[in-house]
C-alpha cells in the first residue's frame, strides 16, 4: 500500500503537564478536537511522540501525544529517576483526565503496545479500543532476546559490533555493561556507549537493513539508550508474565494487532500469543520488520476499522 503523510501543521493545544516526582511532561494535541481521539503511546521507552501525528487525517482525529518521563520534550531530559511503569500508567490517566477525556483509543506501538496493555489492565474504563503493533509484552524472555544475544541468530555482525566496547569479562550481559558507561561523568564516553547501543537497535529493525546506518549522539538517542536500559534491565518493572496473567480485565476491549512477520527486535510470537488470550482481537501479520513505517498503511487502515472510519 502507499504510504501517506499529511501535512506538516501545528499542534491545536500543547504545552507541559506536571506530575508526582518535579517530572513535566510535554503534550500536544493535534486535528479535530471533535474528531476520533487517538491517544499515540510511544516506544523506547524514550524515543518521545515524533510526527506519527501526521498519519492520520486531521479532519477525522484528535491526535493525543505525550512524551513520557524522559522522553522527547519532557523534562528533566533523558532522566531515569522515579521512571517506572507504574508511574507511567499513573501519568497517562492524569493525562486523560487533564483533558477530561474519559473514553479514547489507544495506539502503541512496541515499548508503546507494552504501555497501553498495562494502561488498559489498570483504567480499562478509559479505553475504547487498542491498536497494538511491534507487540512486546515486558516480559524476561523478550528483555532477555535482545540484551543477551538472541538476535546474533540473524544479525551476527551487529551484536558482535555491540560486543567490541565490552570486557570480555562482562559480555554475557553487555547491556549491563553499557547502562554504566552511558552514564559515565565522561561525556564523550557516554555518548559514545549511546551511539553504539543506537547503532544496534538501528542495524537490526528494518527488513531492508542498510549496511553503513550509524547511531548518532542526538538527544532522543542518547534518551532511548539510558532509558531503554533502565527498562530493560528492571524486567520493565513488571511482576512475572504481568500481562496475560491480567488478560482477563480487558478481554472485553476490541484490539487489532499488527505485526512484522520478520519483526527481529520483538519476535511475532509474542504477538500471536497475546492474540490468542484476547478473545475481541484481530491478528495481522504483515511483510516488514520492526520499524512501524515499514507497514504504516496497515497500521492506519487497522486504526480506522478500529474507531470505524
Amino acid at each position: 500500500m502507499k504510504k501517506r503523510v499529511y501535512p506538516v501543521r501545528k499542534p491545536y493545544k500543547s504545552g507541559y503537564l506536571p506530575v508526582s516526582d518535579n517530572h513535566q511532561l510535554y503534550y500536544a494535541l493535534y486535528g479535530n478536537p471533535e474528531g476520533k481521539p487517538l491517544f499515540w503511546v510511544h516506544g523506547g521507552p524514550g524515543a518521545g511522540s515524533g510526527n506519527k501525528h501526521l498519519w492520520f487525517d486531521p479532519k477525522k482525529f484528535n491526535v493525543l501525544t505525550l512524551d513520557q518521563r524522559g522522553s522527547g520534550k519532557s523534562k528533566p531530559f533523558a532522566s531515569t529517576k522515579n521512571n517506572t511503569t507504574r508511574k507511567l500508567v499513573e501519568d497517562m490517566k492524569l493525562f486523560l483526565d487533564f483533558l477530561k477525556l474519559k473514553k479514547v483509543f489507544l495506539w502503541g506501538h512496541s515499548w508503546g503496545a507494552c504501555l497501553s496493555l498495562c494502561f488498559a489492565i489498570k483504567h480499562q474504563e478509559y479505553v475504547k479500543g487498542m491498536l497494538l503493533s511491534g507487540v512486546f509484552l515486558g516480559t524476561k524472555e523478550e528483555n532477555d532476546y535482545f540484551m543477551k544475544g538472541g538476535t546474533a541468530q540473524f544479525f551476527p555482525e551487529v551484536w558482535n559490533n555491540l560486543l567490541k566496547l565490552v570486557p570480555k569479562r562482562k559480555q554475557n550481559h553487555p547491556v549491563k555493561y553499557y547502562q554504566k558507561m552511558m552514564h559515565s561523568k565522561s561525556e564523550k564516553i557516554a555518548k559514545k556507549y549511546c551511539k553504539e547501543f543506537g547503532t544496534y537497535e538501528r542495524k537490526i529493525m528494518c527488513l531492508v537493513a542498510n549496511p553503513n546506518v550509524k547511531g548518532s549522539a542526538s538527544k532522543q538517542t542518547r534518551a532511548i539508550a539510558k532509558l531503554e536500559a533502565h527498562y530493560l534491565l528492571n524486567d520493565c518493572f513488571l511482576p512475572k508474565n504481568y500481562i496475560v496473567k491480567n488478560i482477563n480485565k480487558i478481554k472485553h476491549i476490541p484490539a487489532r494487532i499488527v505485526h512484522g512477520r520478520f519483526d527481529m527486535v520483538c519476535p511475532p510470537i509474542y504477538a500471536y500469543e497475546l492474540h490468542k488470550v484476547l478473545p475481541k482481537s484481530k491478528l495481522l501479520f504483515t511483510l516488514a520488520n520492526h520499524s512501524s513505517s515499514e507497514y504504516q498503511a496497515e497500521i492506519i487502515q487497522e486504526i480506522k476499522k478500529l474507531v470505524n472510519l
